[in-house]
């Protein structure tokens, strides 16, 4: 991918949603919710703090991630459908 995010940015691929649900009930693509889940593809160099001072951030590409439901901006880069957010839309870190 030639897209790198600038300051405290950052690239996430959203995971797939469940096709059915745990009761084997096939969910239609117009009655799914996007999925709240997903990898980091990229992430900028960090944000500066008032000494000018560059903080980096906590996540790294390969990260698989929690954001929240409205958060980041959707874009398309090289086909592939892609968030943008800032490192605090970020909720957490899936271990």
């Amino acid at each position: 991918m030639a897209f790198r995010p600038l300051h405290d940015r950052v690239v996430v691929k959203r995971l797939e949603g469940e096709e059915k649900t745990k009761g084997g009930i096939i969910i239609p693509d117009t009655a799914k919710e996007k999925p709240q889940e997903g990898e980091v593809v990229a992430v900028g160099p960090g944000a500066r703090d008032e000494s000018g001072k560059l903080a980096p951030l906590d996540v790294k590409a390969g990260d698989r991630v929690l954001f929240g439901k409205w958060s980041g901006t959707e874009v398309k880069v090289d086909g592939q459908d892609l968030l943008i957010m800032k490192e605090s839309d970020i909720l957490g870190v899936i271990a």
